[in-house]
């Protein structure tokens, strides 16, 4: 629990990766917790709008307001497609060096009534605090509304804060009416580390906080024995051997007696396996579906080559893998550690997954 300056950000060993038998070290960087402490208010704010869509609330739509001008509200988070008209919550983000406290909470409840009876918005059915650091104090005043109440209007009643100063009397009397009436629950604070863990399940997570990948392993080579999960891309190559060798070439058998079809299947099996390394990598070290976005930007260009005509599979096979050594990949942390080799394996776990196919009358 992140409540008060005197709770200093502890250590948190890097993690370990496992990787065929390999044991690999991310390079040592400031915790997510350390990096938003260092965030400016403009960015602590960012990092607030991309963390709200994670709750459990369905928003129907979240916008940042932070500014000039914003009167009290950071990021406003609607509840139903009138917005501000209708029920809404609003998260009030604010970065200090220290804790936040009753102190420089307070003036923000003040902006916001003041605001309602302005007329800028309807008020908000929850109003959030969000801050790197909350006051053990605040906690503590926030967990009971009623004395909450009471507290804020027997300091609105003598403030000299110009926001209600400013207003004339009448206003400040329908803001004392507003306040009266208002349940106070609807104040609360957020802690950091559960925002982090929620921030943690956004798409927004790898680009802000992934740490740089280690090194990748060897590549791993093929076995001698033919696994199952090679059953689909080996037989559309024997597809492909047969139609182009006939029965000297149409079974693994034969393959291995036929010079050239032996050492062109060892060359795919390679490409798969360096391929399968790195989608092992991927899986221990890069957020999920970074590998699977390998095999969609591959596919995406190649299908087109694949659907074209030629005079047999081992054409098709050939134009299919030379273009997929000129694909434009997504840049991604994932995208710097591809090989030459990897894409030509990427072709066949696109096979493998009937995704693509060589010989005549088998399209992708």
């Amino acid at each position: 629990m992140l409540e008060g300056d005197d709770e200093a950000d502890s250590a948190v060993p890097p993690p370990k990766l496992m990787l065929s038998g390999a044991q690999l070290h991310f390079p040592s960087l400031p915790s997510p917790k350390k990096m938003v402490f260092a965030y400016d208010p403009d960015e602590f704010e960012e990092f607030v709008k991309e963390w709200v869509p994670a709750l459990r609330t369905r928003y129907v739509r979240v916008e940042r307001h932070g500014g000039s001008g914003d009167h009290g509200v950071d990021v406003a988070a609607y509840l139903t497609r009138q917005a501000m008209e209708g029920e809404w919550h609003n998260y009030q983000c604010k970065h200090y060096g220290d804790a936040l406290t009753w102190s420089k909470a307070a003036p923000e409840m003040r902006k916001l009534f003041a605001a309602v009876v302005q007329g800028h918005y309807t008020l908000p059915s929850r109003y959030i605090f969000t801050a790197p650091i909350i006051g053990r104090s605040l906690v503590r005043q926030f967990a009971k509304p009623s004395e909450t109440r009471a507290k804020f209007l027997d300091e609105l009643a003598s403030t000299a804060d110009p926001v209600i100063t400013s207003l004339g009397p009448a206003r400040q009397h329908v803001v004392l009416d507003l306040a009266t009436s208002t349940d106070f629950s609807m104040f609360e604070t957020i802690d950091m580390d559960d925002m982090l863990d929620l921030h943690r399940t956004t798409p927004h997570w790898a680009e802000r906080f992934t740490q740089p990948l280690p090194a990748r392993p060897q590549i791993m080579k093929p076995p001698s024995e033919h696994t199952p999960d090679e059953t689909r891309y080996v037989k559309k190559l024997l597809d492909v051997y047969r139609e182009l060798w006939g029965d000297k070439a149409d079974t693994l058998e034969r393959v291995a007696e036929h010079p050239s079809a032996r050492d062109h299947l060892h060359r795919q099996r390679e490409a798969f396996y360096s391929a399968e390394s790195l989608r092992l990598f991927a899986r221990d070290a890069t957020p999920e579906g970074h590998f699977q976005a390998i095999l969609d930007d591959v596919h995406t260009i190649v299908v087109e080559v694949a659907d074209g005509p030629y005079h047999n599979g081992w054409e098709r096979l050939r134009a299919v893998v030379a273009e997929a050594g000129r694909v434009a990949l997504t840049e991604t942390i994932l995208a710097k550690q591809v090989r030459p080799l990897d894409r030509k394996g990427v072709c066949h776990h696109l096979a493998n997954d009937d995704r693509l196919t060589w010989c005549q009358g088998g399209h992708a």
